[in-house]
């Protein structure tokens, strides 16, 4: 990585070697005294996080991905198709070409409105902004529309002059039918607090808590979550069971190129050489030779100067001639002109014959061979010499690799990956849709296209609702289209998590990488040295998805594609143009590829780095733009969307900082373009030498050693992602500890979610009463916090969103046992003061068909409304005669909280006085449900659909059984709430609110809690130390320091105070109990949910143990007697289960009692006892035709 941490050289430097007046850097820097010190130099670099986290936020690559789609996406995703060309429904039984009409469709300008709604009441569109959508359960989104070119004509043979188009006849379109007009295509799910939604251009949002990022479908919340991909922007070497291969990979199918170094044995029985060059390309196997000469090469030596691979090793010769007698076995005289072409031309032909008899397909293209290497074979050169020239180079990288001389691609490093988002996953969805919806326009145009039948306009055909609807539902079933096979992925759309604001922004920072299997995927899974400072190396989720779900860094930046072309830059920094010939030697050139294409070659790649570089640093060129200069002196340049990047400062130009010592407030971008900070990427880093901090660079000028640092970094806690970067003294922590910290604790904790609860109806909310900001501060709170507070360090308060807890005193103690295995001892008084205390808010929601819909139904039973009826299945003694409970009434389990009712046959007894008997239709409470009525909401939404939602308030506080945790991943339930005069107190009459037990520390190691009550207590009593970010906190004697001490006591009680959080799991949502209540009808089982009083689950391990301790007798009564005991009659002649039935005796009487049909005797039966569920299992098998034997025996 280049990254030191001591002033003793960098660790995997590879190849920026410095100017020489680099040698005496430091000596002209860093005089402290002018730069004000290394106090100043930290300060500079705290206000510097600032301003980028000011600039960019920390969802800024979610909004800029939609932006770029919405700017340039959408419109190249229309101009991809290309002009569509309809023929005829032809009928054999007519003939004639001239009365056969022709359609050609084209796709034109594209564009996007803002998001409208419908308003029946006014017949008007209106504004819609993101908490209509929300409340009404509506999808927000735009209108798309687009001008489509139609044109129908019928085609002509006509003959024509044979010298000028060579050929006699020639086919003319004559026009029939012209319309162009711009229609609607769809409507396009708009991301909320992009450049289209309305909320951008607003001073103060709903919720102050919300950054955007997110869309909203049919009211949900939803976000995509950066899928990681293998880019296609470089060639890839790789060595697998396959071979050595290497591939030119491109979005266009047919662009694929695959160059195979293959054993001979394979190919043909050759001699003299072990492994031969074939290429796949247009789904065929080619000898490489004959690509060559296919390509316009005259001669064989003419091909090994092109490959040039530079050394005499003799198995790279016989690679070479092997391959030139395959070539000539497979196609003789290919050397010829146009032999080796033919010879292309019929290999494809073969091939699309074979594919075609499995399956249809359009390939070999209409084109002929010459015109599909064009078209095809890398796209980018347009020229057939270019064509050769890097055909060659492929070549060269293939036998490198296998010599040695190269790496294969590896693919969990980053250089390798790109990122989608917003833009590319929205247009390779909308690439599907809009090819269906071409499809079903195909089919209808065709029937208009007979003679006998009109073309109407465009609009009829081109069906918006495919586009509208496959959008949506994509949305909200999560399965997006694959990238590169016609199936469907999951985990790229996910529900935005409300719980806590950092949840929302840590969901929005994940990142996913797709896998065959989600088992053992080799080192998929493992922190690869490219993840440093892009990705957070603890913030993964524990079970199937570790490793393959992370989350950003702190300062990590995702890339967008630069559309303004570079190429004169790089002409002016020393760039020379591709030579036009294959002839020309390229010997001392060294290459430059822009985006993984060949655009030019340099004399001395070091020194044109070095210009790009400044050039960059001078906002001559895009500051995105990422420059690497590899081991082979290979420069290669991206510009491409996906990559991630980070700021770094650069060492060289920290003497420009003087120039802003004047200036409190300054912007990211000035510090830009004055090249003091840069973005760097995964590639580039590892030219760079990164100091780990600024008291790296002043150790080395102390010492007097001339590190050549190149870069250094913000803050070491950058490195890590959001969650973990507020941890105070994370660094002194077990990794476990931070990861639950990380990834469960910080989003299940209680806190303030939103500050627009009113205008929201969540299904399920928590929400503290008091909540508080913690003691310590830390670079990433202080960095993401707001400015405006006097009371703040430089008026700056931390984020108070990132934290959601309160400051308790906790005492380390062992308390009359009642705080074993991390049980928690809670002051019971600061309990009753309010501490902890939080709200609880439940939504029920219910639909009806609205006044419309009602009309088009044509039976009763099918009509349901919201109103008050007489419930049998809960009281209604709370709903008012709309059916909704009235605000503040108090609900209890049982209780009808939504009031809803249909209207049944009139063939009933009990009618109403229109002869029909309303059927009960309500939403009940659940078991252990219970709440006070906050809110009713009545609206309705876009699919003609009338509901309601009625929102419940709980206040809760702490009870036994509720769950706690520190910052530190200590997490406990309450074991015991104890009086305050029984807790231990200090001289100032301090009582400790939580005791921990201390043997929570030794095996769990976090002794980072210990270090943050003891700074917790140092700043409540007036220390001026207030940090402890990670990596970079201070000493325990600073600590103690700050200290006030205090006379000794015979106990040792360690007693501070520490962040803690509430998290959602309470004992009340937990509770179940049950002495009897509903069983499953076919089982006569006890159901199984615990909000339909179900019972206790008894499983297999359970049973063991009850089996281990011989406990057979609560064994029979846990598994029988309590559950689905039953009974059955069994005949002991037969052994066969004896039937209750009635029956016919002698005298005609009736009587009814077992029998035994196969005995067909009453004698010798015996009733016994056995679960219903054996029972069940006799009479299943019964009907399948298999009988039981049951051997009974008396107990005494």
């Amino acid at each position: 990585m280049g990254v030191s941490p001591d002033g003793k050289g960098s660790v995997g430097m590879t190849s920026m070697d410095l100017d020489d007046h680099y040698d005496d850097i430091f000596d002209e820097l860093f005089d402290v005294g002018e730069l004000g010190g290394e106090e100043y130099l930290r300060s500079f670099c705290r206000q510097t996080a600032v301003a980028f986290f000011n600039y960019y936020g920390v969802i800024s690559h979610q909004i800029n991905s939609f932006n770029d789609f919405i700017r340039y996406g959408l419109q190249k995703t229309f101009d991809s198709f290309g002009e569509y060309e309809i023929q005829p429904d032809y009928d054999p039984s007519k003939k004639g070409d001239g009365d056969w009409r022709h359609a050609k469709v084209k796709f034109g300008k594209v564009s996007v409105e803002r998001p409208t709604c419908w308003a029946v009441s006014g017949g008007t569109e209106l504004k819609m902004l993101p908490r209509h959508a929300r409340l009404q359960n509506m999808t927000y989104s735009a209108k798309v529309k687009v001008e489509v070119e139609l044109k129908v004509y019928t085609k002509k043979i006509v003959k024509s002059d044979k010298f000028k188009t060579g050929r006699e006849e020639i086919t003319e379109e004559e026009i029939v039918y012209e319309d162009e007009r711009e229609i609607l295509l769809g409507r396009l799910p708009v991301m909320v607090k992009s450049d289209l939604c309305w909320m951008s251009e607003v001073e103060k949002a709903d919720c102050d808590f919300d950054n955007g990022g997110y869309f909203l479908i049919k009211g949900a919340e939803k976000i995509f979550i950066a899928q990681e991909r293998i880019s296609l922007k470089r060639l890839w070497i790789s060595n697998s069971l396959q071979g050595w291969t290497i591939d030119y990979r491109s979005e266009v199918k047919r662009s694929k190129l695959i160059i195979r170094l293959e054993d001979s044995s394979k190919v043909d029985s050759i001699k003299g050489g072990d492994k031969v060059l074939n290429v796949d390309f247009l789904s065929t196997s080619i000898p490489v030779w004959i690509l060559f000469f296919a390509l316009g090469v005259s001669s064989d030596k003419e091909v090994v100067n092109l490959i040039d691979y530079g050394s005499t090793d003799s198995s790279i010769s016989n690679i070479l001639f092997a391959s030139i007698r395959h070539a000539d076995g497979s196609c003789a005289d290919f050397s010829k002109q146009g032999n080796a072409l033919n010879h292309l031309s019929k290999l494809v032909k073969a091939t699309f014959t074979q594919i075609k008899l499995v399956k249809a397909t359009s390939f070999p293209p209409e084109e002929d061979m010459e015109e599909c290497l064009r078209l095809y074979l890398f796209p980018s050169l347009h020229n057939s010499k270019q064509k050769v020239r890097f055909l060659g180079y492929m070549v060269k990288c293939l036998l490198e690799a296998y010599t040695g001389r190269r790496k294969c691609g590896n693919r969990d490093d980053f250089r390798n990956k790109r990122f989608e988002l917003a833009s590319e996953l929205l247009e390779r969805e909308l690439k599907v849709h809009i090819d269906h919806a071409r499809r079903r326009m195909r089919k209808a145009l065709q029937r208009d296209l007979n003679p006998n039948c009109n073309v109407r306009p465009i609009e009829h055909y081109l069906d918006s609702a495919i586009v509208t609807n496959g959008l949506l539902r994509a949305f909200s079933t999560g399965a997006w289209s694959h990238p590169s096979k016609r199936e469907r992925i999951s985990g790229v759309v996910a529900n935005l998590g409300r719980a806590t604001p950092l949840q929302t922004m840590v969901d929005l920072r994940k990142t996913r990488q797709q896998v065959q299997y989600t088992g053992k995927v080799g080192d998929a899974r493992y922190p690869h040295p490219s993840h440093w400072g892009k990705v957070c190396f603890l913030s993964t989720p524990d079970g199937e998805n570790c490793g393959l779900v992370k989350n950003l860094a702190t300062t990590g930046l995702v890339s967008t594609n630069i559309v303004e072309s570079i190429i004169d830059k790089l002409f002016d920094s020393g760039m020379e143009k591709l030579v036009n010939d294959t002839s020309s030697s390229l010997d001392g050139k060294d290459k430059i590829f822009l985006n993984g294409e060949w655009v030019g070659i340099c004399e001395d790649s070091l020194s044109f780095a070095a210009e790009v570089r400044r050039k960059r640093r001078m906002t001559e060129l895009p500051h995105q733009v990422e420059i690497k200069r590899d081991e082979h002196k290979e420069v290669r340049i991206f510009t491409d969307a996906g990559r991630i990047l980070r700021p770094l400062l650069v060492v060289e130009n920290l003497s420009k900082i003087k120039a802003f010592k004047a200036e409190k407030k300054f912007t990211f971008q000035s510090l830009l373009d004055k090249g003091i900070v840069e973005l760097i990427g995964t590639e580039e880093e590892e030219d760079c030498c990164t100091a780990w901090g600024i008291k790296y660079l002043l150790a080395d000028v102390k010492g007097k050693e001339s590190v050549k640092y190149t870069h250094c970094e913000l803050d070491m806690s950058f490195l890590l992602g959001l969650s973990c970067g507020i941890i105070p003294f994370a660094n002194h922590d077990h990794a476990r500890r931070v990861l639950y910290q990380a990834q469960k604790h910080s989003q299940q904790a209680i806190g303030f979610s939103t500050t627009n609860p009113n205008i929201r109806v969540d299904t399920l909310s928590h929400q503290m009463y008091y909540p508080q900001r913690p003691l310590f501060r830390t670079m990433t709170s202080d960095c993401l916090g707001k400015p405006g507070y006097p009371l703040g360090q430089n008026g700056l308060a931390p984020k108070p969103e990132l934290y959601n807890g309160q400051n308790a005193i906790v005492a380390v103690n062992v308390h009359l046992g009642f705080n074993q295995e991390d049980s928690l001892v809670m002051n019971r008084a600061s309990l009753e003061r309010g501490m902890f205390r939080s709200e609880h808010v439940r939504s029920y929601k219910a639909e009806v068909d609205n006044q419309e819909l009602q009309d088009k139904k044509r039976k009763l039973e099918d009509i349901v409304k919201f109103g008050k009826i007489q419930s049998k299945i809960g009281r209604v003694d709370s709903l008012d005669d709309d059916g909704f409970p009235y605000v503040g009434a108090s609900l209890q389990s049982g209780d009808i909280v939504i009031g809803r009712c249909a209207e049944s046959g009139p063939d009933n007894s009990k009618t109403d006085r229109n002869g029909a008997e309303p059927r009960d239709h309500s939403i009940k409470l659940m078991h252990t449900e219970r709440g006070m009525v906050q809110k009713v909401v009545l609206s309705s939404n876009d699919e003609g659909k009338n509901f309601a939602v009625v929102s419940l308030r709980q206040v809760r506080s702490p009870c036994l059984g509720d769950k706690f945790s520190s910052m530190h991943g200590q997490k406990g339930v309450v074991g015991f709430l104890e009086s305050q005069e029984n807790f231990p107190f200090t001289t100032q009459g301090i009582v400790p609110d939580i005791v921990i037990n201390p043997h929570a520390f030794p095996s769990r190691q976090t002794p980072g809690q210990l270090l943050e009550a003891a700074l917790g207590k140092g700043i409540a009593c007036g220390g001026s130390l207030k940090y402890a970010t990670p990596f970079s906190t201070i000493s325990v004697d600073a600590i103690a320091e700050q200290l006030h001490s205090g006379e000794m006591v015979r106990s040792l009680i360690f007693m501070g105070p520490t962040f803690y959080q509430r998290l959602i799991h309470m004992a009340e949502d937990k509770v179940k109990f049950r002495n009897t209540g509903p069983v499953h009808p076919l089982t006569r089982q006890p159901v199984a949910d615990r909000k339909r009083f179900g019972g206790i689950k008894f499983g297999e391990m359970e049973r063991d143990c009850l089996i281990a301790h011989g406990a057979s007798a609560n064994l029979h009564e846990r598994l029988v007697t309590l559950s689905d005991s039953s009974h059955m009659h069994v005949c002991k002649e037969c052994q066969n289960a004896a039937n209750v039935i009635e029956r016919t005796v002698a005298g005609g009487r009736k009587i009814r009692g077992p029998y035994c049909r196969y005995c067909q005797s009453v004698d010798d039966i015996v009733r016994v006892n056995v679960p219903y569920g054996a029972k069940l299992l006799c009479q299943e098998l019964f009907s399948m035709g298999i009988t039981l034997k049951l051997n009974t025996q008396q107990i005494c």
